[in-house]
C-alpha cells in the first residue's frame, strides 16, 4: 500500500530514446550498450556519453507543460546507485581511521568525558547537516550536489573556494590513507618494504574505480557490513569485559565498571584537553555529506534519501557514541600504546581486545582498518572528481573535465584525483610526516567549510522558498530542526573553529618558542586564508555577485513539482497506515 501511494505521486521516466527539447538528439539509453560498456571494461566504455540519460524520477509532472524539458535538465552521471548502496554510504562509509585509530589519541588528550563530549556535540552538529542536505538534495538533486547549491544560493565565489578546497581535502587524504593501509598491514608483517604495500594499495583502488559509480557503491556497502559487523561485535564484547565476563586471563575478568573515570579519571589535559578533541571527532566524521553527491546518482533520491539521512542518526548514536563509550571504559587514556603505537596497535579497539586476552579478534579489527583505509582511499577519488567535474560544469575548472564516459565515469576527474596518489611515497624517507602535515593543512578544515556552507545554504534555500511564495507544504522532505537545526549547526562549527584556534595557539604540553606557536597555528589555520584567497580569486575571475533571495533560481534541477494539496493528500495516505509502519517511516525512512 505504501509504495502504490507513492508511485500515485511519480513519474517513473526509462530511458527510450525519447528525443530531448530541441529534437536534435536523444536521451542518452545505457541499456542499449554491451554489459561490457556499462561495467565500464572495454575500449567502447572510455567513449563520451552522447547525453544525459533523462533518468531521474520526477514527482508531480503532471503539473508541468514540458516534462521533457525538465527531464533533460539533469546530470550526465547515470543514476545507478540501488537504496542499499545510499543507506550504506550513510550508515558505514565514514566509518575509517577516525573512528578505529584516531579515537586513540583522543582519548590520550581528552579523557574519556572529552571524547563523549566532542562526539556528542559533533554529532548533533551532523544530524542537523544532514538534515538540511537531505531535503535540499531531495528537491535539487544537481551535479556537485552542495557545491553547486552553494553558488545558487549563497555567493559564485565562495563555492569556488569552498569547491576547491573540498576537492584538494581528498586529493590529500587519498596519498594519506594508501599510506595507513600500508602501516596497517605492518601489523602483521615488517618484511614487505612499505613502498610495496603503497604500489599494491594504489593499483586496487585504480581498478576499483574502473567500474565507475557500481564499483564505489558496491565496495561501500559491502565494508561497511563488515564495519558495523565488527563495531557491533566490539560492543557485545566491550559490555561483557565490562561487567567482568572477560576471560580468566586478560584484565577484564572482574567487575569494571566506571572506575577508569575515577583512577585516572574523566577528563585528561582538562578544557585544553577537550578542545583538542573537537577537531579529530570532525575528521571521524568527515564524509558525511557523500550523500549528498550521491543523490545526483539515484534514479528517486525521494525515496532513497530520507532512509540515508535519518540512517546517520543510527550511526552516530549507536556506532560512535556507543563504542567510544565502552572504549572509555575499557581502556585508560594514561595508555603507553595510545601515543607510542603507530597504525593499528595504537588503536584503542585492538588495544582493549589484547587486553581481554581475546585471541584472533584484533587481527579481524586490524584487518577491518585495512580495508575502511581502502574504503576511505575510494571516497577520495569519488568525492574529489565529482565535486572536480561540478566545478568544471560552473565554470572554474578547465572544460575537460566535464568529460563522462558511456560508463558514468568523469574519467578526466578521476584520473586527475589518483595522479594525487604517488605523493604516498614521500612517507618512504624521514620527511615525509612534514610534508603530509603541510599538505593536509592546506585544506585541513575544508570539511567544516563545507558542513558551514550546507547550513548556510539551506537558511538561504528556506528565504528564497518563502519569498517566492512556495509552502513549507511543498517540500517532500523537510528539515528535523527546520533553519532553526541549521543555525545551531553553524554555531557549533564557529564554537569548534574557536577550540581549534585556542588548542593552535596554545597547543597541549605547551611551546618552546615563538617558531613553534607560528607552526603550531598554521598547521591548524592555514586552509583559512587559502579559503579567503581563493575567495577573492574567484571574485575577481568571475566578478559574480551573490542573490536577493527573490532573484535566486529554484526551478533548475528541481525534481519535485507536487502542490499543496497533492502533499497534504499523500501525506494523508501515509498517516492512515498502522502505528508499527508509522513508528518505522519516523525513525528509517520518510
Amino acid at each position: 500500500m505504501a509504495e502504490k501511494s507513492e508511485k500515485k505521486f511519480d513519474h517513473e521516466v526509462a530511458s527510450t530514446g525519447t528525443p530531448s527539447i530541441d529534437g536534435s538528439s536523444p536521451f542518452y539509453d545505457p541499456s542499449k550498450e554491451s554489459i561490457w560498456t556499462r561495467l565500464g571494461v572495454n575500449f567502447e566504455s572510455f567513449k563520451r556519453a552522447p547525453g544525459t540519460t533523462g533518468g531521474q524520477v520526477i514527482s508531480g509532472d503532471t503539473n508541468l507543460t514540458d516534462v521533457e524539458k525538465h527531464l533533460a535538465d539533469a546530470p550526465m552521471l547515470q543514476q545507478k546507485m540501488k537504496p542499499r548502496h545510499m543507506t550504506m554510504i550513510a550508515v558505514g562509509g565514514s566509518i575509517g581511521t577516525g573512528l578505529f585509530v584516531g579515537s586513540g589519541s583522543a582519548l590520550n588528550s581528552g579523557g574519556p568525558a572529552g571524547v563523549l563530549i566532542a562526539w556528542i556535540l559533533i554529532g548533533v552538529m551532523l544530524i542537523n547537516v544532514t538534515q538540511a542536505l537531505g531535503e535540499m538534495s531531495i528537491l535539487y538533486p544537481v551535479s556537485g550536489g552542495f557545491y553547486t547549491l552553494a553558488g545558487r544560493f549563497l555567493d559564485p565565489s565562495f563555492s569556488f573556494a569552498m569547491g576547491w578546497n573540498y576537492v584538494f581535502q581528498w586529493a590529500v587524504v587519498l596519498p594519506l590513507e594508501i599510506t595507513v593501509a600500508g602501516t596497517t598491514v605492518g601489523y602483521w608483517t615488517d618484511d614487505v618494504p612499505i613502498a610495496a604495500w603503497i604500489t599494491i594499495f594504489w593499483i586496487v583502488i585504480t581498478i576499483l574505480c574502473v567500474f565507475g559509480t557500481l564499483g564505489y557503491a558496491e565496495e561501500e556497502f559491502w565494508s561497511s557490513c563488515l564495519k558495523l559487523f565488527v563495531v557491533v561485535l566490539f560492543c557485545f564484547i566491550g559490555v561483557v569485559c565490562i561487567c567482568g565476563g572477560g576471560p580468566s586471563g586478560g584484565q577484564y575478568s572482574t567487575y569494571q565498571g566506571g572506575r577508569l573515570w575515577s583512577n585516572p579519571g574523566a577528563f585528561s589535559n582538562g578544557f585544553k584537553g577537550v578542545c583538542s578533541v573537537f577537531v579529530t571527532a570532525a575528521f571521524s566524521f568527515a564524509g558525511t555529506e557523500l550523500v549528498g553527491l550521491a543523490a545526483s546518482e539515484t534514479p528517486n533520491p525521494r525515496e532513497t534519501m530520507p532512509s540515508a539521512v535519518k540512517g546517520t542518526f543510527w550511526r552516530i548514536t549507536i556506532i560512535y557514541i556507543t563504542s567510544l563509550t565502552i572504549i572509555g571504559l575499557l581502556v585508560p587514556y594514561t595508555e603507553d600504546r595510545l601515543i607510542g603505537g603507530s597504525g593499528a596497535s595504537a588503536s584503542p579497539f585492538v588495544i582493549a581486545l589484547k587486553n581481554a586476552g581475546i585471541n584472533g579478534l584484533d587481527h579481524l579489527v586490524n584487518a577491518t582498518i585495512c580495508i575502511s583505509v581502502l574504503s576511505i582511499g575510494l571516497s577520495c577519488v569519488y568525492a574529489g572528481s565529482r565535486t572536480l567535474t561540478a566545478l568544471a560544469e560552473t565554470g572554474y575548472a578547465p572544460k575537460i573535465f566535464t568529460y563522462v564516459d558511456k560508463s558514468s565515469r568523469p574519467l578526466f576527474s578521476v584520473i586527475a584525483i589518483l595522479a594525487f596518489a604517488p605523493i604516498a611515497y614521500v612517507n618512504v624517507v624521514a620527511a615525509g610526516d612534514t610534508v603530509f602535515t603541510w599538505l593536509l593543512a592546506l585544506s585541513g578544515l575544508s570539511t567544516l567549510f563545507t558542513w558551514l556552507s550546507i547550513c548556510l545554504c539551506h537558511i538561504r534555500f528556506r528565504k528564497a522558498w518563502k519569498v517566492q511564495g512556495h509552502s513549507l507544504e511543498e517540500l517532500p522532505f523537510k528539515a528535523l530542526g527546520g533553519v532553526y537545526g541549521s543555525w545551531f549547526g553553524i554555531i557549533l562549527i564557529g564554537l569548534v573553529l574557536i577550540a581549534q584556534f585556542y588548542v593552535a595557539i596554545w597547543p597541549i604540553g605547551g611551546t618552546t618558542g615563538p617558531r613553534d606557536v607560528v607552526e603550531s597555528f598554521f598547521q591548524a589555520y592555514l586552509a583559512v586564508p587559502v579559503m579567503l584567497i581563493f575567495w577573492i580569486a574567484g571574485y575577481a575571475w568571475q566578478q559574480r555577485r551573490p542573490l536577493r533571495a527573490s532573484e535566486i533560481d529554484l526551478d533548475t534541477g528541481r525534481k519535485s513539482w507536487l502542490t499543496v494539496e497533492q502533499m497534504r493528500e499523500y501525506r494523508a495516505e501515509r498517516a492512515a497506515a498502522p502505528w508499527h509502519v508509522r513508528t518505522y517511516r519516523i525513525l528509517f525512512s520518510n
